[in-house]
């Protein structure tokens, strides 16, 4: 999944506005325009398209984690220069403040079945022996999941 397409996704199921996305921003201390978020969320056959990198969804991301609970006591976390789907799916987690439990039905509303003990292989660090890499598919059904949970409308 392309960084563009993961913010796509999470505005819509949040429906989140223009103004509210340049919040979540300012929240990691990042200055974005109205013009830069229209340009990052639009498709990829738009002559307008500008790419998301890495470090700016990771600003996103530690945005939303310090809008939906609050910013924490001390240093502030720097954004990741690299971006893996273990990482963002990790962001997300932690954001929306969701236990090992929430996330397997999640996953299970969605027709995904997964353990904890899977899960877990996913919130690893790289280095340890169990670490699992996530493929793009299994975040796409993440997303897919938060999108049934917690918007009203049909898919």
């Amino acid at each position: 999944m392309t960084n563009n397409s993961i913010m796509r996704r999470i505005r819509y199921i949040f429906d989140f506005s223009d103004s509210k996305m340049i919040e979540i921003f300012a929240h990691a201390e990042k200055k974005v325009t109205r013009a830069e978020i229209s340009d990052w969320l639009k498709r990829e056959e738009d002559p307008a398209y500008r790419v998301c990198y890495d470090d700016e969804l990771a600003v996103f991301l530690n945005g939303l984690i310090i809008e939906t609970r609050g910013k924490r006591e001390g240093p502030q976390p720097v954004p990741e220069q690299k971006l893996t789907n273990n990482i963002i799916f990790r962001k997300l987690k932690i954001a929306f403040d969701l236990q090992a439990e929430e996330v397997v039905g999640v996953l299970d509303s969605v027709d995904l079945r997964v353990s904890k003990y899977e899960l877990s292989a996913f919130l690893r660090k790289p280095e340890h022996k169990h670490f699992r890499p996530m493929r793009d598919q299994f975040l796409r059904n993440f997303l897919k999941g938060l999108q049934q949970e917690y918007r009203d409308d049909p898919i």
